[in-house]
């Protein structure tokens, strides 16, 4: 029988959690409209006059909508004013009068998220979320490195996702909006698009369709972005809109906003691998000509060969250098000069200090020998082999980055894809039924629901009844009958905190680097003028500022915090693709980090610890009847049913009589076994609540519960309750079975136990984890289930609330809590967890409150997460004390300390060297962790807890 469902609006979800409003009660946002605009310089003049009124925040001018949308202080302006100043630029303007109400409208938060380009370091981090943070209207932001995006709760009364956008690419950073938790923009694949006037044609559909904020068009992808008005157009209208304005030329699907960051992802790495090749092509020649040609004398006199004011060799060197200097190694350039522009230095400062003090010294000295013939030392190669280097440790950088690109893909694709909308004429008739995609269902909307599959979303019952498997929501195995009116159901930006530590580290490293190669260049040069060591250290032709350089040089480059800011990223991105590739989907590293110091797992009973569905297990005659004939009347009588305890009846007797595999059933039914064997069966009828009845050779034939039973006049025998109850002692549900008047025989029904719950538990307790179950059921079948799985800590008959209830009172000692659940009923205890892991197959709803997703819905993936957690927080700690380690040791070297007595010295470029692999090394470090491996149920109770 087919379920009608109205689709339910539900709450927005707060990803960032609530804050304070802040002092802005003088903030308002209005609209205007603005005429006589033409092109972008238009736009740019209207804007600009807007700005330069005193007490405008923001102000953002769109050219497609005639619109701008301000933020002022109205204390400070009127709306006359504002009206005022677009007049005297020579644009007419009025403000909008759908907007005048919204400064009497409550206020409310967006989260928005953002991908952001360009970040290289933490010190990058810090920097965004700064810019971020200052801004009006923006309650909170917080910006991950690792994933190179930015999640930002902000009001939108006083800014808007584009002057968010516009204020991180002022910053000098790329910028793009993703998406928020307001419906007002679609990405979209396109088919149909073969020419540019395809491309007009489309152009001139989006521009006449009223509601359209803004659109980009992406040929080669074949990507179509828009931006919309919610209160104007949805979103389904939109793409049926575009799809009959083009009489059917157009065809549209909704695509994942996350698939166009995991495509930037690879394109970034590509890019940085050619760039890299470059350099590394450029690069060679130089180390040839000053480490190999010397040693054979007819290259090095051809090099030696005059050419105009310098030798051939210096003007080789210079072309090749300057092309690597300032070329390939432009990003490092433009984002030092951000980092300055912003007040804080990076990794891309130092690199660019290095490279640009050894370039223009060896041009200064390259045009000193020209003039005086007084020529000193070049290191052009010191330049170009330190840019070489730091691209090979990027790359590297981007591969472990791209890891989990398709772990994120998954995290963002747990919905049912499809729904089957049911069309109604203007009369409210359904006339038609199409499938649309899930993510366009609307509030209002009339679904149908065919028994068997996934409700699409949260509504209610307008038309029909069946029973629906809701142990995800109730806790409950048994399905639940849904009439008119029940209710159904459907429905990495944080940072590990030991990532936050090394932030603060990134954020004083660069100046003290900066410090200590200032000290080391006076330090050299003052001893060299003072005479404290001899003139045969100095270089050929060299001088003590020369030689004092270099050194100092040599500190600037190999202290680069690459390093220390890969060290946990790295780690928590191979630790999330291993995790998501073993079935285990992460959402952030405070949680991976938090895994690890796990004390109590709390455990849902049904859809966790059991299978949660039916299944037959038990069939016991209480009268002269054959076992064989029994079955064949029970299921017999409940062919017709679609109740799932009567589908799982038919299987149990299928398999009595066949021994099928039951894995080649489909929704209860065999596919490769006739059911000719069942008996004719009149005047079926299924009893809500209670069982079903018909009649079998003209015999009546009751399945079904106690209450059946008695409004039949069916006596129920002492021994025959005294099954029942002891079935029920076990966790299994009775049905009674009357033939003729008479009770015949009851089968047992059980939610059964996963095989590997006992043995999970077990493990848990031999890594220091206790245990709990919490649970809607009642203590009979609680303490059963408990007892069978190795339990000892039970709850039961709680309540939703309840179980976050129980969470927080094992977390009053401070102990780390994670809770394990499928359903609705689950959701607060796991957002109430310290570590909420849901369940695979559950609700949506669940999912989203989770920190971890257990996508194979096998309790070993408990044992997993935690033992994944400990690994990579070891790897993390062996990371940091390669990192650390190496510029302790590796920046007094670079400074000179063992020069004076063991000769020893770092020249510029192969500090570049080193530095780079500090940074490989802890890449490949973080890598080693894709060798992880589970532990295996038959190895889980050899685990040892160390003191």
């Amino acid at each position: 029988m087919d379920l009608q469902l109205t689709n339910v609006a539900g709450e927005e979800d707060r990803l960032l959690g609530d804050s304070d409003d802040g002092d802005s009660d003088n903030l308002r946002r209005i609209q205007v409209g603005v005429s006589g605009m033409t092109c972008a310089a238009c736009s740019n003049s209207v804007e600009s006059a807007l700005r330069s009124l005193d007490g405008v925040v923001t102000a953002s001018v769109a050219l497609l909508q005639n619109k701008a949308d301000i933020s002022f202080n109205s204390s400070l302006l009127q709306d006359e004013d504002i009206i005022n100043a677009i007049e005297d630029a020579g644009f007419e303007a009025e403000i909008l009068p759908d907007q005048i109400a919204m400064k009497s409208n409550p206020r409310r938060t967006l989260i928005g998220q953002f991908t952001i380009g360009g970040m290289t370091c933490a010190a990058c981090v810090n920097s965004v979320e700064g810019i971020l943070r200052n801004l009006p209207g923006v309650k909170k932001a917080v910006v991950a490195l690792a994933t190179s995006l930015g999640e930002v709760e902000y009001d939108p009364s006083f800014i808007s996702k584009e002057d968010i956008v516009t204020a991180i690419e002022d910053a000098g950073f790329e910028a793009s909006f993703v998406q928020s938790n307001e419906q007002d923009k679609l990405l979209l694949g396109i088919s149909g698009i073969a020419s540019e006037t395809d491309v007009q044609l489309l152009n001139d559909i989006l521009c006449n369709l009223k509601g359209v904020r803004q659109f980009s068009i992406d040929q080669t992808t074949q990507d179509l972005e828009i931006h919309f008005n919610p209160e104007l157009l949805g979103a389904r209208i939109l793409v049926d809109a575009i799809e009959s304005d083009s009489s059917g030329k157009f065809k549209l699907f909704v695509k994942n906003p996350y698939a166009r960051m995991s495509s930037k992802d690879l394109e970034e790495s590509a890019n940085v691998f050619r760039l890299f090749t470059v350099s590394f092509i450029l690069s060679v020649p130089l180390l040839f000509m000053r480490i190999v040609c010397p040693r054979i004398p007819l290259l090095y006199s051809l090099l030696l060969w005059r050419f105009g004011p310098f030798q051939l060799g210096d003007w080789l060197k210079l072309v090749l250098v300057s092309v690597v200097q300032f070329i390939i190694g432009k990003r490092f350039y433009v984002a030092a000069g951000r980092a300055l522009r912003n007040g804080s230095t990076n990794m891309d400062v130092l690199i660019a200090l290095g490279t640009f003090a050894s370039y223009f010294y060896s041009i200064y000295a390259l045009l000193y020998g020209a003039i005086t013939g007084f020529w000193s030392p070049r290191y052009f190669e010191t330049s170009a082999m330190l840019i070489t280097f730091v691209l090979l440790g990027k790359y590297l950088e981007s591969l472990a980055k791209g890891k989990t690109s398709d772990a994120i893909r998954k995290l963002v694709e747990l919905t049912p894809a499809t729904a089957t909308l049911l069309i109604k004429d203007t009369g409210g008739k359904v006339v038609g039924e199409r499938e649309i995609d899930a993510l366009l269902i609307e509030p209002g909307d009339l679904l149908k629901v065919l028994p068997g599959t996934k409700v699409p979303a949260d509504g209610s019952v307008v038309w029909g009844s069946s029973y629906v498997n809701e142990s995800m929501v109730t806790g409950e195995s048994a399905p639940v009958l849904k009439e008119i009116n029940s209710p159904v159901i459907g429905a990495q930006m944080s940072k590990a905190p030991i990532q936050k530590f090394a932030d603060f580290i990134a954020s004083i490293f660069v100046p003290s680097v900066i410090t200590l190669a200032l000290l080391t260049l006076l330090g050299w040069y003052v001893a060299g003028v003072l005479g404290a060591y001899p003139k045969e250290w100095l270089p050929e032709n060299g001088n003590y500022f020369v030689f004092s350089l270099m050194f100092a040089i040599s500190v600037v480059v190999i202290a680069c915090p690459c390093a220390l800011g890969l060290a946990t990223p790295t780690a928590i991105m191979v630790a999330t693709g291993v995790g998501a590739k073993n079935g285990v989907l992460i959402k952030g590293g405070d949680a991976l980090e938090r895994a690890q110091k796990i004390k109590y797992v709390v455990f849902d009973k049904t859809g966790t610890l059991t299978q949660g569905k039916a299944t037959a297990t038990t069939a016991k005659v209480f009268s002269g009847m054959d076992r064989g004939d029994f079955l064949t009347l029970v299921a017999s009588a409940e062919s017709s049913s679609e109740h799932p305890l009567g589908k799982a009846i038919l299987d149990y007797a299928r398999h009595f009589h066949f021994f099928d595999d039951l894995s080649d059933t489909k929704n209860g039914h065999s596919n490769n076994k006739s059911f000719d064997w069942l008996l004719e069966v009149t005047d079926f009828s299924a009893l809500p609540g209670h069982g079903v009845q018909c009649f079998i050779d003209g015999k009546k034939i009751l399945v079904g519960n106690r209450k059946l039973m008695a409004e039949n006049g069916i006596t129920v025998e002492e021994h025959v309750e005294k099954f029942v109850v002891d079935l029920e002692e076990s966790a299994e549900t009775g049905i009674l079975v009357a033939y003729d008047d008479d009770l015949i025989g009851v089968m047992g029904i059980a939610d059964p136990l996963k095989r590997e719950a006992a043995v999970v538990i077990e493990g848990l307790k031999k890594m220091g984890v206790v245990p709990v179950m919490v649970t809607g059921d009642n203590w009979r079948t609680a303490q059963a289930v408990a007892k069978e799985v190795g339990i000892t800590d039970v709850k039961a008959e709680v309540m939703p609330a309840g179980k976050a209830d129980t969470v927080r009172s094992l977390q009053k000692g401070g102990s780390l809590v994670a809770m394990v659940g499928d359903g609705i009923n689950d959701s607060p205890a796991l957002a109430a967890a310290d570590v909420g892991m849901a369940i695979g197959t559950g609700t949506d709803i669940a999912i989203e409150a989770a920190d971890y997703v257990l996508m194979r819905s096998s309790l070993e993936d408990v044992i997993t997460a935690i033992d994944l957690s400990r690994k990579t927080l070891q790897r993390i700690r062996v990371n940091y004390v390669f990192a650390m380690a190496y510029n302790v040791v590796a920046i007094p070297v670079a400074a000179g300390l063992l020069f004076p007595s063991l000769k020893i010295r770092l020249p510029p470029w192969v500090a570049g060297a080193c530095m780079a692999l500090s940074s490989v090394s802890v890449v490949c470090s973080s890598l080693l962790l894709r060798r992880y491996r589970k532990p295996r149920l038959t190895t889980l109770l050899e685990i040892t807890v160390e003191d």
